[in-house]
């Protein structure tokens, strides 16, 4: 039953790093998948569905809690174990189980705050896919980094791979990334044409460099904003559409703006919504009542 697992997960024709990969794309697309139908099922309050995780004390455990426990676990199994085949195979399906579980609540970790049926929501269902498009990139043998692990490449041949390797792919993803271009920057590790293109064209305009380079640049600024519109109008309706699709659709207003204390301005409108709709998790019972 095991090797009928691993061969599932690309033992029988990939080899040894890339069958690995094979089964870490498997638990995180399947673990990703099933959370989403779970939230999305819980939401609808369906009776015979899973429910909240829940302390004794009444503390909801986010499923980002599991998945970071099982990625320690796992990170510390590799670490002991240098396991091989099968085993490699298995600990990596079990460590994109816990990426998954993690990058789900992304959002949440990085603005401090249940964002997870908000529209700021969005950003975990994105950095899921970017990892999901890097792992089939890697799976496809599309490794940025093979060259540089050639055993013929040592001394001042290896350092100067290196520099053209840093120069020549580093630094415009690097550009991209600042630019504000991040599935640019991700396929551009590993098609770096696509990187350099990145890194020569204009700077989206919610990124660092448009805010600290396009404001004292009135064309640049004007072009930019053209681009960004044409962009919107062409692609954005279309993504939103397939994250709906798969990801569920945000219902909650978005985060209203900071207070001058740094903390967020809660309004009566946005608390009488997070009562009514119910939020994923938080510290209120609406917000729990709604998680799993």
């Amino acid at each position: 039953m095991l090797h009928v697992a691993a061969d599932a997960i690309g033992a029988a024709w990939l080899n040894g790093p890339r069958s690995a990969m094979a089964g870490f794309l498997v638990g995180l697309l399947a673990t990703f998948l099933f959370v989403r139908i779970n939230t999305r099922l819980i939401r609808a309050k369906v009776s015979w569905w899973f429910h909240d995780i829940e302390s004794e004390g009444g503390t909801h455990v986010h499923h980002m809690v599991i998945g970071v426990v099982l990625m320690v676990t796992v990170g510390i199994c590799f670490i002991a174990l240098t396991p091989e085949d099968l085993l490699a195979q298995v600990l990596a399906l079990l460590f994109g189980v816990g990426v998954a579980l993690t990058l789900d609540e992304f959002a949440l970790i990085l603005n401090l705050q249940d964002v997870y049926w908000r529209k700021e929501g969005r950003l975990s269902v994105d950095a899921v896919v970017i990892v999901v498009c890097a792992a089939a990139l890697f799976v496809l043998g599309m490794n940025p980094f093979g060259d540089l692990g050639d055993p013929g490449l040592s001394g001042d041949v290896f350092r100067v791979a290196l520099a053209t390797w840093v120069i020549v792919v580093i630094v415009p993803v690097l550009f991209c990334l600042l630019k504000g271009k991040i599935w640019t920057g991700v396929l551009g590790l590993f098609v770096p044409l696509v990187a350099i293109v990145g890194a020569i064209r204009l700077a989206r305009l919610n990124s660092p460099w448009a805010r600290r380079r396009y404001a004292k640049h009135a064309k640049k600024l004007a072009r930019a904003q053209r681009r960004e519109a044409r962009l919107d109008a062409r692609w954005i309706a279309w993504r939103d559409a397939f994250f709906d699709l798969i990801a569920g659709k945000p219902h909650l207003p978005s985060l209203p703006p900071l207070a001058t204390n740094g903390l967020p301005a809660a309004t009566p409108d946005e608390a009488v919504a997070d009562e009514s709709a119910g939020g994923h998790a938080g510290d209120g019972p609406a917000d729990r009542a709604t998680t799993e």
